[in-house]
């Protein structure tokens, strides 16, 4: 299997060592071996002549036909070489080594894509952390499913993981959640009262009131000391659950809860202050203490405390990233919405200051999304009237659709969820597509069993000898580099198009080839394990984004 993976790497070396023995001293000079769009110009194709043609003051020709002549194409699997153009090289590969991939897809089943690349370095995920004040909308439902994909890729890659969500509930929002409660109970019990100023009117506070006149009845109907408290844990409590109900029914669940009162009653944001003090970077002026950020790369120095003493949103932000860089992460990832792309310089350069190495956080900035429906902008929830929630998106699209539409583009660019494309049973929507592929196999390794042909690892596959074969090998070869490369560039979307590229070059290959041949038991054997090897491999790739791989449809 090694082999199937790094051959064209391999050809790369042995190009380069021909072009250096024929005199090259060019040293930043890179080989450029392409897979052609066009077939018939082979399976790997390389201008290297053309470039060389400065070099070497030779016409590219006949540079290229030096480089065929002491290339070794048995060594290399190459069936021949064609020179065409102005000098391209065109290597026609005998792709029967491609079959090779199979049996160690086969053995390894589960575990085939994983490797050590993160060598059990840990890494802290942090995402979606949406306050615990209401419910979670689209924005959420995006960090959601890039978070949970890129953590899987990660953990497949050899990484240890740690999923964590950031409870918000030290701030004003949660102070107005608390008096919100506090009113909608007074008013339940006929007492007149105010909402506050920027309280919270939903269904929810009058749902959480309710709740509470059931556990307390009329007790808390004066003010007490004790009565704020209560109410505000209560209220945050009812929110924070909803929260994870809503992950967990959107396939995701986090390791770690982390919450920001917690890091004032550990007196951990005081001294966070104080070990940026300890560094030299505090100074206090108009009656505020300030970071020196500007030290560490940040366009203008930031206020940590305001000269009435409150505390800025930065302040225990630096106290969380710390806490985070004590318990021994050698990278945190924050996954943060479109509105926090001016934060990060600061965030990173309090960890610069702290840590000399501000690399140890890296953020993903994720962009909005706009959800269509009838070619139009749908913003409202059928149920409610309200903005759409992830509840009514899964009772609408269903989980597996919005996992991978969410996937499927880079975080970085804003994004439009086409309601009817994601729910339409046709090759259009691509979820249908690559889960009907999956099915698709499961039926045909069926019909094998009926028919008392059975699955067998084979000690060779020489009867598999097709173009279309040979595409689907390929593919099912280039999975292992697909999640180390989705990883170490934390880069979901790369798994989704693989995805829907093996599922095409499958479709492909089913429609051209008659796999079950009970007049040639043997052949069929062998195109029965290429069929469960790319089983395997697509299972293994749609459950790395959190989507069901279903056996029928």
């Amino acid at each position: 299997m090694n082999k199937v993976l790094s051959l064209q790497e391999d050809i790369k070396e042995h190009l380069m060592l021909i072009i250096m023995d024929m005199g090259c001293t060019v040293q930043d000079f890179d080989i450029v071996l392409e897979e052609p769009k066009d077939k018939t110009n082979g399976d790997y194709a390389t201008n290297c002549a053309m470039q060389l043609a400065r070099v070497f003051r030779k016409a590219p020709k006949t540079i290229a036909k030096e480089i065929v002549e002491n290339f070794k194409q048995e060594e290399f699997h190459v069936d021949r070489i064609e020179i065409a153009g102005p000098g391209f090289i065109n290597f026609y590969m005998d792709n029967q080594y491609l079959t090779e991939v199979i049996k160690p897809i086969l053995q390894l089943d589960e575990t085939y894509g994983q490797s050590d690349d993160g060598k059990q370095k840990k890494i802290n995920v942090e995402f979606v952390s949406a306050n615990p004040t209401g419910d979670l909308h689209l924005g959420h439902a995006r960090g959601a499913a890039i978070g949970d994909t890129l953590c899987r890729i990660l953990e497949k890659a050899g990484y240890e993981v740690t999923r964590e969500y950031y409870i918000n509930d030290a701030g004003n929002q949660i102070h107005n959640l608390a008096l919100s409660t506090i009113s909608r109970y007074e008013e339940l019990l006929g007492k007149t009262t105010e909402m506050p100023k920027d309280g919270y009117y939903g269904q929810d506070i009058i749902d959480i009131a309710n709740d509470l006149i059931k556990l307390y009845g009329d007790k808390y109907l004066e003010d007490t000391k004790e009565r704020y408290q209560i109410f505000r844990e209560f209220a945050k409590n009812y929110e924070l659950n909803k929260i994870k109900t809503d992950l967990e029914s959107f396939n995701v669940k986090f390791d770690v809860w982390s919450s920001e009162q917690s890091l004032y009653d550990q007196n951990q944001v005081e001294n966070a202050i104080d070990k940026l003090d300890g560094k030299g970077y505090i100074y206090q002026k108009d009656g505020a203490t300030w970071f020196k950020s500007t030290a560490f790369g940040d366009d203008k120095d930031r206020v940590l405390r305001k000269s009435d003493r409150s505390l800025t949103y930065l302040t225990p932000d630096i106290a969380y990233h710390i806490d985070k860089l004590e318990r021994g992460y050698d990278k945190l990832i924050d996954i943060l919405g479109a509105d926090h792309h001016g934060y990060v310089p600061r965030l990173k350069a309090s960890i610069e200051c702290l840590s000399g190495d501000s690399e140890k956080l890296e953020v993903l900035i994720i962009q909005m999304v706009r959800l269509l429906k009838n070619g139009q902008e749908d913003k409202m929830s059928k149920r409610s009237g309200k903005a759409l929630t992830i509840r009514d998106l899964i009772e609408e699209v269903g989980v597996d659709a919005i996992r991978y539409f969410f996937a499927m583009r880079s975080c970085d660019s804003q994004m439009d969820f086409d309601i009817d494309l994601a729910t339409k049973k046709s090759n259009e929507n691509p979820v249908y597509y690559a889960q009907y592929a999956h099915a698709r196999i499961c039926s045909m390794l069926k019909q094998a069993e009926d028919k008392s042909i059975h699955l067998k690892i084979l000690r060779h596959y020489n009867e598999i000898n097709t173009e279309k074969a040979y595409d689907v090998l390929k593919k099912l070869a280039e999975f292992p580099k697909v999640v180390s490369d989705a990883a170490s560039k934390r880069a979901p979307h790369i798994m989704t198009h693989f995805i829907n590229d093996l599922a095409q070059v499958f479709h492909s290959f089913y429609n051209a080839e008659k796999v079950i041949n009970e007049e040639n038991i043997e052949k069929t054997q062998q195109l029965l394990a290429l069929v469960k090897a790319t089983q395997i491999t697509l299972r293994n790739a749609l459950n790395l984004i959190g989507v069901y791989a279903p056996d029928k449809m």
